[in-house]
């Protein structure tokens, strides 16, 4: 039975318009993990795990392209530039394409392999091959032809025994014939015959398993998975030359041949000579991984796993060089802690049951002003698994990385400087596994407001421990409290205005303790118990208004007062309940809840294991914003953390595909107004947005008029900054001019006047 693909269905124009704006958002990756490259004359593109980059090699002027763009968060398999049309094709492995317009910027979205009836495994996107204006794209179930003038499908190719779906790694034309390296054999066709739809017209040239075909100037080279190199002698293909280990990446760039295994780039002429093998020593060291290669006249360019895009030059061997834009580490960021002027990052984790293993080997990096800053693995005391940091907030300089295997460590001015363990500190390793079995598992910490750091310490006895300011360690035993601490885990801990130390657990709901009393007490499921759904507390928050956010693997509590902790003996968590379409119901209910985060107007930005982030309203009664894969740039709907810049009211949120972030507006109420500012100001013409004041003081007064006094906006603000859209009360837009701000305190003991000129 003949199978086609149907023109110009599914074809979406990626348009970024809505209503937060595409400039509301800016985007973090990491794009050290190379997928594929390809080339012009002029540039090399490169594509990462779910962003693009490229490098024009006159200018050096470096270009990234991510999902604030208008890319996916899904991960990329392929990459293709067509110096013909000036358009750059992207393949992904759900069989997403994308096309970028050079001419014009403009991003096309290409969903009809997505929607095609297959099995979702089969969708994924190989390779691109171009000839005489069509793409042939190569899938795990065939061959899709694709036109770059109408930016529409044509037919599809199912070449396998009796036309069934077949892996085709890649295709290539030669001598008039279209050959395909698929999972079950070589396969050619006349690329002549009008009727390649039928499975009849391409037979297999070589059985067996290949990962890669190229034309090579008068060559035809083939290589099988298991690295054995063939050439083809005009009837099938014959090997000549085995390599150390199998090929992932094949291709034939200005008379070349670039044939990449994970530790090698070789590089024969047209006659299949090795003129070049480089090993990823000679690039960085035996632990790099490589993925691609290729060259633009006589720079050379190759791809690896974790490293990145290195250049060096192709004739003759010489020092290489990273080319790669600045980023993280890596996309999979665990946890995050800003501060007003500093990020940090962490990316080792845990699974959902806390356990570490295997364990991580990864870093830290540090985002501020500068740029980035990533301290690799080597630097961090062979610390595995970090999976908290949190800084210093009466000393920005000293930060605390929580290794859930390895204990804590101490960073102080970007130099990691000491590792408190189970053996120079008060931490302690688990105690199941046998007395000579070392594993310290620190997670959530917290500073208290006289500067002491506590500490939660998984699956012992003590599992809360201090770090003073004098440099003491104290212990805390939680066997009053908790059913069974030792196969406890703690996955949050906050301290309230009372000194009062909250706790998440995954068994036992949330703890409550307050030294200075030696008190304890416990939330769990259960109406009388505390009302918590379910005990596995994943994170939590206190707002400004004393309330403690609860987020479980199974919905959300609050309670509603944490001075309650002194009165009462069996604290009581409530759900949010809203209404919506008529009806009441609970606010994230069932949500598995991983985040939460207060900013300056006391809205609350929550993360979920599978539903984006949404942020509500102070009581939870208005969702402001439900941010998702579908209507924003977040490249994943899994949210690890969110962190927010008090003083910018930037949103960070990290994904397990990627750090963005929302540039909100609700920053932290300041002290007094001394610092008040307006901007933009002057308000230009061309400008679109908001005019903001901010440097506020928490509730207050804030009131705009023309130069004749006439009265335009009026608002007291929540938090440190307003804004205001240049209309008089929303009805129209203000003439050009000049106008005044007009700021007073609650009380009315502070005032301060501001001027703002708008231009038309």
């Amino acid at each position: 039975m003949k199978k086609t693909f149907f023109c110009g269905l599914f074809l979406v124009l990626i348009q970024f318009c809505q209503a937060q704006g595409k400039l509301s958002w800016q985007g973090y990756f990491s794009f050290n993990e190379i997928k594929d490259v390809s080339e012009s004359s002029t540039s090399v593109f490169a594509a990462s795990e779910n962003a693009l980059f490229s490098k024009n090699i006159s200018t050096n002027v470096l270009k990234t392209i991510t999902t604030v763009d208008g890319l996916s968060g899904q991960t990329i398999s392929a990459v293709y530039y067509s110096e013909a049309f000036k358009k750059t094709i992207i393949g992904y492995e759900n069989g997403l394409m994308i096309l970028i317009n050079e001419t014009d910027g403009s991003i096309l979205k290409v969903v009809d392999i997505i929607n095609k009836q297959l099995p979702a495994n089969t969708k994924k996107i190989n390779h691109f091959m171009e000839y005489n204006g069509l793409i042939y794209v190569s899938c795990d179930f065939g061959i899709v032809q694709f036109n770059l003038t109408t930016s529409q499908f044509g037919d599809t190719y199912f070449i396998g025994d009796n036309g069934a779906e077949i892996s085709v790694k890649q295709t290539t034309f030669f001598n008039g014939f279209i050959f395909a390296a698929t999972t079950s054999g070589i396969r050619k066709a006349d690329s002549t015959n009008p009727n390649l739809i039928d499975y009849n017209q391409w037979s297999v040239v070589n059985t067996g398993s290949w990962s890669s075909v190229e034309a090579l100037d008068t060559e035809l080279i083939a290589v099988n998975d298991s690295g054995y190199i063939h050439r083809f002698n005009s009837s099938t293909f014959v090997g000549f030359s085995q390599l150390p280990q199998a090929s992932v990446d094949m291709r034939a760039k200005n008379h070349n041949l670039f044939i990449t295994t994970a530790s090698t780039v070789y590089v024969y002429n047209n006659q299949m000579v090795l003129n070049r093998q480089i090993t990823n020593t000679q690039v960085l060291n035996n632990t790099l991984s490589f993925s691609c290669a290729t060259a633009i006249g006589d720079q050379l360019f190759i791809g690896t796993k974790e490293n990145g895009l290195f250049v060096s030059t192709l004739s003759t061997a010489s020092t290489f060089a990273s080319t790669t834009p600045a980023g993280p580490d890596r996309n999979n960021i665990f946890s995050l802690d800003a501060t007003a002027n500093v990020l940090w990052a962490v990316y080792g984790d845990y699974d959902a049951s806390y356990n570490p293993y295997s364990l991580d080997s990864y870093g830290i990096s540090k985002y501020n002003t500068s740029g980035w800053l990533n301290i690799p693995y080597s630097e961090v005391y062979d610390a595995k698994s970090i999976t908290r940091i949190l800084v210093n907030p009466n000393n920005e300089k000293q930060v605390y990385a929580s290794s859930f295997f390895s204990g804590l460590l101490k960073v102080e001015d970007d130099v990691p400087n000491f590792l408190y363990n189970a053996t120079n500190s008060g931490l302690e390793s688990i105690t199941t596994e046998g007395p000579d079995y070392i594993d310290v598992r620190i997670n959530a910490t917290a500073f208290d407001k006289t500067g002491n750091l506590w500490v939660t310490n998984s699956r012992i006895k003590n599992g809360l421990k201090v770090l003073k300011t004098n440099g003491q360690w104290g212990s805390y035993a939680m066997t009053s409290i908790l059913i069974n601490p030792e196969s406890s885990s703690y996955s949050s801990i906050v301290v309230d205005k009372n000194n009062v130390k909250w706790i998440g657990t995954n068994r036992d709901g949330v703890v409550g303790f307050n030294e200075s009393t030696n008190t304890y007490k416990k939330m769990t499921s259960g109406t009388d118990e505390g009302n918590l759904p379910v005990e596995d507390v994943r994170t939590l928050a206190i707002d400004t208004k004393n309330q403690l956010w609860i987020g479980t693997t199974k919905g959300l509590r609050v309670l509603s007062n944490v001075s309650n902790f002194q009165s009462e003996s069996q604290l009581k968590a409530n759900a949010i309940i809203i209404t919506e379409d008529n009806l009441a119901q609970e606010l994230m209910y069932e949500q598995f809840v991983t985040s939460i985060a207060v900013d300056g107007a006391n809205n609350k930005w929550i993360g979920t294991a599978d539903s984006g982030v949404f942020m509500v309203s102070s009581n939870g009664q208005e969702t402001k914003y439900h941010f998702t894969i579908n209507n924003s740039p977040l490249p994943s709907n899994y949210i690890n953390d969110i962190k927010i810049n008090g003083k910018t009211g930037e949103v960070f949120i990290a994904t397990n595909k990627g750090l963005v972030s929302f540039n909100g507006i609700s920053t932290d109420a300041n002290d007094d107004l001394s610092n008040v500012y307006v901007y933009p100001n002057p308000v230009r013409p061309t400008y679109t947005g908001t005019v903001k004041v901010a440097g506020l003081i928490d509730k207050a007064n804030v009131k705009i008029t023309d130069i004749e006094g006439n009265l335009v906006f009026e608002i007291t603000s929540s938090g440190g900054t307003i804004e205001w859209d240049t209309t008089a009360f929303g009805k129209y837009k203000v003439a050009s001019g000049v106008y005044m701000v007009f700021i007073s305190a609650q009380d009315g003991g502070e005032t301060k006047v501001k001027k703002v000129m708008i231009i038309r």
